[in-house]
């Protein structure tokens, strides 16, 4: 028995050894150790891996270069109150003072100012304060309504802080800006937002399409005429317009590029007037062009050229599809208009069109755009060419450019010979003959239709 004992100790001491020995030396061999990842369809929110200063942009450096040189602009008019039925028709009444004000923009040392065309208005008087609650008279120098740009100057031996000129073309939609206004005569304002869009025309029935910069940067009545500056303190835009259901801010802001507005300024000084070029041609929209069977989906349709214009000589066709002007990509028909609106006439561009399914580049030398609107037949008129005469047989006259009722639409194209039965050769023709009538008097066009027929038409 006691032999029987022994004998399992030794098999119960020998087991436990056997045991502890594999766990030992074999199993923590062969052990892994697994660690569990849960996966996930979800992007963690940081930004390990880009550049940090993307994120943080110091807009105080703009701020303090621009909100000196944006000014409170205050405008006073003067409208009169009929008090008879003599004076409602006739003019005259009490004199009421009405006080408007908007912002404007310091662009050189010596005071010359830009702003809103609708901020100045029929001005009597034009006041202007500085961020520094300084307040001085101002002259108006010349007005734009097209643009809705006006230059206006305060006389002063101070030099004035200013805002430099910005290329707006260079600049990018998703881009950091700043709106500086002087609202209110709360002393300059800043807003920030980025570029949301480009070359934005508010309504594409306009007979006078505009291209402009849009914005989410905060602008609100009073920040009409102020900045739009890059971060470095740049002017790329004037702020002009909001569109919203409520009258206030409600994300979106409008301005007109700096390289147009610097245009009409420097037109407005040199000239007195503004100098517009044109390329000669007629566009038909993107989405008439698609109906039409055009197979288009960016660019600009040609419908048709002017004769003699620059188009012409330069060898744009009917059917082209403007692509490029002088590189920059023209995806509608207000990045063409707002590329043209920094050009002169005689500037030459060199245009990108598709014909036939290939490209090609041709210089386009453009024309002077003078245009007159004679108010009591709605008929707007421009300077007729050498060709336009000649394919009417006439060696002098005005052609019709617009027409403000289709159903004078039939004469778009006339040459008109003769108004108030007086020869004219150009719009000042126009103007003199047009200024020399009496209130309320019939106006009388003698014209050549598109079949060669001369005709007369009275408008009473």
């Amino acid at each position: 028995m006691k032999q029987t004992a022994k004998l399992f100790m030794v098999a119960l001491i020998a087991g436990a050894s056997t045991l502890g020995g594999y766990k030992l030396f074999v199993e923590s061999d062969t052990t892994t150790a697994i660690v569990t990842q849960d996966e996930t369809s979800f992007i963690p929110t940081n930004y390990t891996g880009l550049n940090p200063s993307a994120f943080n942009t110091d807009f105080t450096d703009a701020a303090e270069k621009t909100v000196h040189a944006v000014v409170h602009v205050k405008n006073t008019t003067v409208n009169r109150q009929p008090t008879n039925m003599m004076e409602y028709f006739y003019g005259g009444g009490k004199s009421r003072p009405v006080v408007g004000s908007g912002s404007g923009v310091i662009i050189s040392p010596d005071g010359y100012i830009v702003t809103n065309n609708h901020v100045i208005e029929n001005a009597a008087e034009l006041q202007v304060t500085l961020n520094n609650n300084k307040t001085y008279n101002a002259e108006l120098i010349g007005t734009d309504p097209k643009t809705d740009i006006a230059l206006i100057r305060v006389d002063s031996d101070e030099t004035f802080p200013y805002v430099p000129f910005g290329d707006s073309n260079e600049i990018k939609i998703g881009e950091w800006v700043l709106a500086v206004g002087n609202p209110f005569n709360l002393t300059s304002t800043v807003t920030a937002g980025i570029v949301s869009a480009k070359a934005r025309d508010l309504n594409e029935f306009d007979r006078n399409p505009q291209s402009f910069i849009q914005t989410d940067a905060a602008v609100n009545r009073g920040n009409s005429g102020g900045a739009l500056v890059n971060t470095r303190g740049e002017l790329i835009g004037i702020n002009t317009a909001i569109t919203s259901e409520t009258g206030s801010y409600v994300g979106y802001s409008f301005a007109v590029p700096s390289n147009n507005a610097r245009k009409v300024i420097e037109d407005i000084m040199e000239f007195g007037n503004v100098q517009r070029g044109i390329l000669g041609i007629s566009t038909i929209n993107t989405k008439f062009a698609q109906q039409q069977g055009i197979d288009i989906s960016e660019g600009v349709y040609i419908a048709d050229i002017e004769k003699g214009s620059g188009a012409d000589k330069g060898g744009l066709k009917k059917g082209d599809i403007i692509k490029k002007i002088d590189g920059y990509k023209v995806s509608k028909f207000s990045d063409l208009v707002g590329y043209l609106g920094s050009k002169r006439p005689d500037d030459v561009v060199d245009v990108t069109v598709v014909r036939d399914g290939d490209k090609k580049t041709v210089p386009v030398t453009l024309i002077k755009l003078e245009t007159f609107t004679i108010e009591e037949t709605g008929l707007e008129v421009r300077n007729a060419n050498k060709a336009q005469l000649n394919a009417f047989g006439v060696k002098k006259g005005v052609v019709v450019s617009e027409t403000q009722s289709r159903d004078l639409s039939a004469l778009k194209g006339a040459i008109i010979v003769k108004v108030n039965d007086t020869d004219v050769a150009n719009i000042d023709d126009v103007k003199r003959v047009m200024r020399s009538a009496g209130f309320g008097d019939p106006v009388k066009l003698t014209f050549i239709d598109g079949q060669g027929q001369l005709n007369s038409y009275i408008f009473r």
